[in-house]
């Protein structure tokens, strides 16, 4: 299946959640927030949340400044 990460399109297999999405990128300890069709998804649904063909996600990383 197909699914947009950060405007990028990428294949993955059915029924993977947003965990394993995460991890299979190397992200799962740098992204902070998750939404997915712009809707967020708690940290805590992350390894129960699937995802499907076409969804959108959005991974964001805080960054400080000032």
């Amino acid at each position: 299946m197909k699914i947009v990460v950060n405007g990028e399109t990428r294949e993955f297999n059915e029924g993977v959640t947003l965990l394993e999405v995460l991890q299979s990128l190397s992200l799962e300890d740098k992204v902070m927030a998750a939404a997915v069709n712009m809707n967020i998804v708690k940290q805590d649904d992350w390894k129960s949340y699937i995802i499907k063909d076409g969804d959108k996600l959005e991974l964001l990383d805080f960054v400080g400044g000032g």
